[in-house]
């Protein structure tokens, strides 16, 4: 209950600040690019459940529906801007959506593609399924795109484990310093 309140007071108060630049990275993608400016993902949720996850597009119409590291190039699949939108985290923000509608949280494991079945599995084996998916987590903040899924996993674990309003606001600072240094970004 605390940690719900805490995401929609903050969901706001960024919304209220970022209002703008959400409007401008859309329409900067729209004017780039053919096609939508969001792209709705279908994403793994709270007891594995199947949810709509929206994101600035990124990569061109017609990309194939997997993992990134999973493309043979996908530099070629980009968008003009989408190399600058993922660095900056900017694809990001439209989950502020499913923060809002209650399928995301600010913290949290993030959510799986509906086809990464092996990390899937390895989150229900652990309890990971039983809490929300988060916009950020441990495991964001401790490698990102440059850990492999079973270490993911076991720092997904790990938050389960330890999660608390304190560490939510930890991982939330870590999050705004590797966003800020573009860390941990491979694509």
């Amino acid at each position: 209950m605390i940690k719900r309140l805490f995401d929609l007071l903050l969901c706001l108060g960024v919304l209220a600040v970022l209002a703008m630049p959400i409007l401008a990275v859309a329409l900067a993608v729209r004017l780039t690019s053919q096609g939508p400016a969001l792209y709705w993902s279908d994403r793994v949720g709270i007891h594995n459940r199947i949810f709509k996850m929206p994101k600035f597009r990124s990569m061109r119409v017609g990309t194939p529906a997997v993992a990134t590291h999973l493309l043979s190039d996908p530099a070629s699949h980009l968008t003009p801007i989408g190399s600058f939108i993922r660095k900056t985290s900017l694809d990001e923000l439209p989950q502020l959506w499913s923060i809002l509608k209650g399928d995301m949280s600010f913290v949290g494991p993030r959510p799986a593609l509906f086809n990464q079945q092996d990390l899937i599995d390895m989150r229900t084996e652990k309890g990971i399924h039983n809490i929300l998916p988060g916009l950020t987590g441990w495991a964001q903040v401790n490698g990102r795109d440059d850990i492999p899924i079973v270490q993911k996993v076991q720092l997904d674990s790990e938050y389960l484990q330890r999660q608390s309003l304190m560490f939510d606001i930890k991982i939330l600072w870590l999050t705004f310093l590797k966003v800020v240094k573009r860390d941990g970004v491979s694509h």
